[in-house]
């Protein structure tokens, strides 16, 4: 619950929203950066709103049906300040797919573990290009998109050194 928590008391630094702008700007701008899905939103919000991190308002425009729109209380922004803090200094070893199989490696075939080596190295690449068409396709006014297309194209190069690396120690 606490990336939930994040996640929500971050969208609602911005300003109050209605739930279908919450789940609109999960779907289409943060998934594809931090893919981090959310089945639904409404739970969170409700737990939220119970510990009083949320306030929830019933708003209404001409004919349309009542919208709830959510607003983070001083409360959250305390509490989003901690969790925010928390994330910036919560530091885990990674583990990838990918080291299982390099676990076992000497139990492949030197020729077919360069063959799908390289094939990985190709597929990363071609993910490197798709983060760099994403980079050239952010709105200039959204620079914390920018941060993390750069924060994730640095990871896939790295990879691809790495993984280079170890293609060339296979000869």
């Amino acid at each position: 619950m606490i990336e939930h928590e994040l996640l929500f008391l971050g969208l609602l630094m911005e300003g109050p929203k209605h739930g279908y702008e919450i789940k609109r700007l999960l779907e289409e701008e943060l998934f594809p950066f931090v893919g981090l899905k959310v089945k639904s939103i409404y739970y969170p919000l409700k737990k939220m709103e119970q510990l009083g991190l949320v306030d929830k308002d019933v708003g209404r425009e001409g004919k349309w049906p009542e919208k709830y729109v959510y607003s983070i209380t001083p409360k959250g922004r305390k509490i989003f300040d901690h969790l925010i803090t928390e994330s910036f200094f919560s530091i885990e070893r990674p583990y990838f797919n990918i080291d299982l199989s390099l676990y076992f490696l000497e139990y492949v075939d030197k020729k077919i573990a360069k063959r799908r080596l390289k094939a990985r190295v190709i597929f990363l690449s071609r993910i490197k290009r798709d983060l760099g068409n994403l980079q050239k396709n952010v709105k200039v006014q959204k620079k914390h998109l920018l941060i993390i297309l750069a924060h994730d194209i640095d990871l896939v190069e790295a990879e691809i050194r790495s993984l280079n690396k170890l293609i060339d120690s296979l000869n």
